[in-house]
This record gives structure tokens, C-alpha cells and sequence, in this order.
């Protein structure tokens, strides 16, 4: 197989070694397309390591075709279009991976379109039915708003009944926003957003990928009982946090990865999104933002593309036919 491979401050796709087995509940996939994530950039940058045990191959999402199923898998076939959800190892002609982090592809979808959702539905339905227990009518502060994993929380918060306010870094992004669903915007470079999420009417959730300074003024916009998941650390990973605040109102700061998680963990957020969201997905209720599809020699360019911020939506990668 072929995979790309991080040598010194390069991608090269080169020849690797191929899986030598599929374990009894593991499917082998043929991919045809895979994604850029924010953790692909901290991995690369050598400050995102995979868990122990997984591929240390980039990628955290495919779609592609079922090649071969582990002897003790069921409900899945051979030729069968699927995407999945990965711990590693997407950069690659092949992938491995626990039957339970395989949904097939939904109604109507084609395969670049599939390779757009498994990261981005499976990080925001943990993180906000999950995490943070959104109920209906809560509202919910996003930075990042038109990001990849931005563009599916808007939707996907939006037609389970939770408003949503999205800070971003530009007009057209923000009109981007505001076209899914977010009835509050602010632009990140007209200085502290308090004000304005105050006057949309303050916050029960923040969903944060910025951390840094970010954190004491997710809290200035917080309800009693009001929740911020921390997701990424885009502003720094040190902040000022208002204990008495905390306190007073009750405000909990929660931590979340989804990679790091257990197979059986990952398992339960895929069956919700088949239950939850594969409706939504096929009705064409909701949809995945794709901004930009490259050839898989092209990513060096891409990942510099995501570095700078230029995408609204996702970044897609070409493996194979």
C-alpha cells in the first residue's frame, strides 16, 4: 500500500507496509478519500502524538469501499461504501479499524461528501449532547464557527433547538454562519465578543477551541449552570479562570478529546450519529461544508492552506478512484 509519510518538515506519499491481517472485529477499507483536521497539523508539528497503539500515519477520517471484515463482524459487506471514524492512519490506500467506527455511507451521499462528516459530527455530538448535555432551547457561544468541525455544529445544534452564537475571522465567513443557521456573529478581529454575546442573550454552552485568553471571557457570557468545553488550544494552553464565578454560578470548564477515547466509546458516538444524525444527513436537512477537494500529492499545499486559515468548511483529500 501507499501512505503518506512525515519526513523531517516533509510529506512524502511513498510505499509502506501493508496490514498483514484484519483482526475478528476490524474491517479493512480500500479509501478513496480522506480530510484534513487541526490534529493532522499538531501531529505533523510533533506536538499531537497518536495514542499508543495507533497508526502514526495522519488522517482521522476516510470514505471508501469495504476490502475485507474481521470474521466475527456482521451488518457490513465487501464492496460495501462506508466512512469511518479513525484514531490514525487515514493518509493511506488502506485502513484498519474497529467495525464500530464504520457507518455506511448515508442515503444519497457520494464519497467525497462522506469523507466530510465521520470527525466533525462525531467531535460535535460528543461535545454537545454528550459533554455537555445541551437540552432543547439551550443556547451555545462557537468559535471557530466556520471551520470544519464550526460549519457541522451550527447545523447540527440548530435543528436539535439550540441557538447558536459563531465568532469567526472575516465577513464572508461569518455570512457563512449566519446562511447555517447562527442567528448571532461576531467577527474575532473587532476585539472581545462579551458584549455582543450579552446583547443575543448570553450562553448556557461554550464550545471552545481556542482556549488562552478565550477562557475567562467564555465565562464573562455564561449562564448559571452554564458549561465551556475546551477542545482545542489554538490561543494557548494557559488561562485566567474566575473562581468565584465559577462558583457562584455554578459554571463547569470541561477538557475533551475524542481521539484518545476507547473503541467502545467512539462505538456508542457512531450508533448516535446512525440514530441521530443519518436522518437529518439524507433528508438533506443538514449537510458537510466541503471547501476545497486536493490529489493526496497535494498535501503539502493543502495542510498550508488549513494552517492559514483560508478554508470554510473542509479540506478534502483524493486518495484513489
Amino acid at each position: 500500500m501507499k501512505a503518506i509519510k512525515v519526513i523531517g518538515d516533509k510529506l512524502s506519499w511513498e510505499d509502506c507496509d501493508d496490514y498483514t491481517e484484519v483482526p475478528a472485529d476490524h474491517v479493512e477499507i480500500d479509501v478513496v478519500w480522506t480530510a484534513i483536521n487541526r490534529a493532522d497539523l499538531m501531529q505533523r508539528a510533533g506536538v499531537y502524538p497518536p495514542p499508543p497503539g495507533a497508526s502514526d500515519i495522519l488522517g482521522l477520517e476516510v470514505s471508501g469501499r469495504i476490502a475485507a471484515l474481521g470474521e466475527s463482524v456482521s451488518g457490513l459487506e465487501v464492496g460495501q461504501e462506508v466512512c469511518a471514524l479513525l484514531t490514525g492512519g487515514g493518509y493511506a490506500t488502506k485502513v484498519v479499524v474497529p467495525a464500530v467506527q464504520v457507518l455506511p455511507v448515508p442515503k444519497g451521499y457520494s464519497l467525497d461528501q462522506a469523507a466530510a462528516i465521520p470527525e466533525v459530527f462525531a467531535t460535535a455530538w460528543l461535545n454537545l449532547y454528550q459533554e455537555a448535555g445541551l437540552q432543547p432551547g439551550e443556547r451555545l457561544l462557537l468559535h471557530a464557527g466556520a471551520s470544519g468541525l464550526g460549519t457541522a455544529v451550527i447545523q447540527l445544534a440548530t435543528a436539535f433547538g439550540n441557538p447558536v452564537f459563531a465568532t469567526a475571522g472575516d465577513a464572508v465567513k461569518l455570512e457563512t454562519c449566519q446562511q447555517l443557521g447562527a442567528t448571532g456573529v461576531w467577527n474575532r478581529n473587532d476585539g472581545s465578543f462579551v458584549d455582543a454575546v450579552k446583547s443575543w442573550g448570553c450562553v448556557d454552552m461554550v464550545l471552545d477551541p481556542v482556549g488562552g485568553s478565550y477562557i475567562s471571557e467564555d465565562q464573562k457570557v455564561l449562564n448559571v449552570d452554564g458549561r465551556i468545553v475546551l477542545i482545542g488550544l489554538m490561543g494557548g494552553r494557559t488561562a485566567e479562570v474566575d473562581l468565584g464565578l465559577m462558583l457562584v454560578k455554578r459554571h463547569r470548564l470541561i477538557g475533551s478529546t475524542l481521539r484518545s477515547r476507547t473503541v467502545v466509546d467512539k462505538g456508542k458516538v457512531m450508533q448516535a450519529l446512525h440514530r441521530h444524525v443519518w436522518p437529518l444527513l439524507s433528508a438533506g436537512q443538514i449537510r458537510p461544508q466541503i471547501d476545497s477537494e486536493w490529489p493526496i500529492t497535494k498535501v503539502e499545499e493543502a495542510m498550508t492552506y488549513v494552517a492559514e486559515n483560508q478554508n470554510t468548511g473542509k479540506v478534502l483529500l483524493k486518495v484513489s478512484d
